[in-house]
């Protein structure tokens, strides 16, 4: 108990696991942005390969933007919950990237 009278919760390593958690799945989305990019870029060129790469580019910056905040609001004593909002918008472009990814390569 603080001299206040609440409790003080003690996160531990908590929040700097999570933080770790997010960067690797950062870094996993754009390596796949990356690959994907590559076999767009290496293809003929078309307007659909172009139109194609430009949607992965803004899907892992849409990821990164949502994983950047979450990572910076972890760096607090008592950081929040994951807004549902957040987890929806983060889930979506991990699978979108995954489709786009899985569609440049077949």
């Amino acid at each position: 108990m603080t001299p206040s009278g609440t409790a003080h919760r003690d996160a531990g390593l908590q929040p700097e696991r999570t933080r770790l958690a997010w960067r690797r799945t950062t870094l996993s989305c754009a390596v796949t942005a990356v690959l994907a990019l590559r076999q767009v870029l290496h293809g003929s060129g078309s307007a659909v390969e172009l139109i194609g790469a430009a949607g992965i580019a803004l899907l892992w910056l849409a990821f990164l933007g949502v994983a950047h905040r979450r990572m910076r609001a972890l760096a607090a004593d008592r950081p929040p919950a994951l807004a549902p909002r957040a987890a929806l918008a983060a889930v979506a472009c991990t699978v979108a990237l995954a489709m786009a990814a899985v569609t440049v390569i077949v």
